[in-house]
């Protein structure tokens, strides 16, 4: 019995530790400034079709402090690569070396994959995003809503967790979403440490977001 109470005490006292931490994280994520002294490891989740576009315009408003970029593509995802890799050509010198990389992770959901179904294939997106994030080691993680954003999200959270690095949740909600938020949005939003929506509608329903009008 003593046994059992000890482990239950165990248990507990990690859990508060970590919802303590993980308090703390979130919590301190607006006062890091990326970029202001040094330059910035950013980690780019692209996803399929009109993500990845709206990715790319929002990464041709960073400047060069932002490098090496590291862009996270799904693995079934057979056209962000090459439009990832247009854009990049586009802003390197010739006398410069590319400054970025692709990587490729399972997707957490596919469209119109089951609920049920997706836990698991997100569970598997987590076991990919894990080792990647914590060898990259990112200063920023920047998606707009992509399902294969949420895994590498939980990552770069738990290298703050554990101590090991802060890294800042950046989240741009689709142009699209005026009156809702996403999923992904959804999910996202409590951990974020910037949170940017498009229409003033989406701001006033959720106080913690940054309206700053229409960014892509």
């Amino acid at each position: 019995m003593a046994f059992l109470v000890a482990a239950v005490s165990a248990v507990l006292f990690l859990c508060l530790l970590f919802v303590a931490r993980l308090y703390i994280v979130v919590k301190t994520g607006l006062n890091s400034q990326p970029g202001a002294k040094r330059s910035v490891t950013v980690l780019v989740v692209a996803g399929s079709g009109g993500h990845t576009s709206e990715i790319l315009r929002l990464m041709e408003c960073l400047s060069a402090a932002y490098a090496p970029r590291y862009y996270v593509i799904a693995d079934t995802d057979k056209m962000s690569e090459e439009k990832i890799a247009t854009f990049e050509s586009s802003k390197q010198h010739s006398d410069s070396r590319p400054q970025f990389t692709i990587c490729r992770i399972p997707r957490s959901r596919e469209v119109h994959q089951s609920w049920s179904s997706s836990v698991v294939s997100t569970l598997n997106a987590l076991q990919h995003s894990l080792p990647l994030v914590f060898r990259l080691r990112p200063d920023m993680v920047l998606c707009n809503g992509p399902g294969t954003c949420v895994p590498l999200c939980v990552a770069g959270l738990l290298l703050g967790i554990l101590g090991l690095k802060k890294v800042l949740i950046v989240y741009v909600e689709s142009i699209c979403r005026v009156q809702t938020l996403s999923l992904t949005g959804k999910i996202l939003y409590p951990i974020s440490d910037y949170f940017f929506v498009q229409w003033s509608s989406l701001r006033d329903k959720y106080p913690k977001s940054i309206f700053l009008g229409r960014i892509v």
